[in-house]
């Protein structure tokens, strides 16, 4: 049965770990399996990414939200679809959820339009499960290596901000949702979202 995945959560909670120890386990246990990150996964996606996430270019609220449209529009139409058509499970690395967040935050953009906006763009398709990979922003922020992007150099404030938000929006964003506690040690993290991914695969 095809079946869309996504996990998101905010910067440095594991994501990028954990969906490659479910893509994993998902191919291991016969799943064909194609792993995308939004904003990315067509060239358009990554030429968008660039500008979205380079923190010296600055860009409107609204213009950085419909880029982030734009770039996840072209990836469903070239990249999901076709793989759900064909059975595939799809794991996505972040998705409509993250876009209604970050873009409603502290800005003039109201969640209710977003998600409406978003489904639009989306042509109406939702995962079958979203992941939210949860931890306090002030640990998430201690995990990030590197110089930080456009989302990151907002400060700790701005990511816990955000972190309650994805609390708040998820219920939203898939036909089921799971909170995944991602304080734990990384093997815990893989437990417990194996866990609710099977629930969703072989519901009883």
């Amino acid at each position: 049965m095809p079946t869309f995945i996504t996990l998101d959560g905010i910067d440095g909670v594991g994501k990028s770990t954990q969906i490659e120890q479910l893509c994993s386990h998902l191919t291991q246990h016969g799943h064909d399996v194609l792993s995308v990150r939004d904003p990315g996964s067509t060239d358009i996606g990554a030429k968008l990414r660039t500008i979205l996430l380079d923190s010296d270019v600055k860009i409107h609220r609204r213009t950085e939200a419909m880029l982030f449209m734009a770039s996840r529009c072209e990836m469903i139409e070239t990249i999901i679809r076709p793989a759900l058509a064909a059975g595939k499970t799809v794991i996505s690395d972040r998705f409509l959820l993250a876009n209604v967040v970050y873009q409603s935050i502290g800005g003039d953009v109201q969640p209710s339009q977003l998600w409406e906006l978003g489904n639009l763009a989306n042509a109406g398709l939702k995962p079958d499960l979203t992941l939210l990979l949860d931890m306090p922003a002030h640990e998430s922020i201690q995990r990030i290596q590197g110089p930080a992007d456009r989302m990151e150099a907002r400060g700790v404030d701005y990511l816990e901000s955000v972190r309650q938000a994805f609390l708040e929006q998820l219920p939203h964003a898939s036909h089921q949702t799971a909170i995944i506690d991602a304080s734990q040690e990384p093997a815990q993290v893989t437990k417990a979202m194996l866990t609710a991914v099977d629930r969703v695969l072989n519901p009883s």
